[in-house]
């Protein structure tokens, strides 16, 4: 799945057992759908809470505001 959207705040290291960290990170995408009939347009925020597994240092481009695309998959 491929998600484009913006960080909702700084990205956090967590370590984890065996010395291994993931970076954890929230992404918001703003979408919007004009029901049929209706004048006004509807605007919907999807969240999605992100773990980023390769390279911990990535933790420090990942800031609040950033727009990022990310390619996953959704569980």
């Amino acid at each position: 799945m491929n998600i484009i959207g913006r960080i909702t705040k700084d990205a956090v290291v967590k370590q984890l057992k065996y010395e291994r960290q993931v970076v954890e990170f929230s992404v918001a995408v703003n979408d919007w759908y004009k029901p049929r009939g209706a004048e006004k347009s509807v605007e919907v925020t999807t969240y999605f809470n992100c773990a980023y597994w390769i390279n911990p240092k990535r933790a420090e481009q990942l800031k609040k505001g950033a727009l990022v695309e990310l390619d996953g998959r959704v569980g």
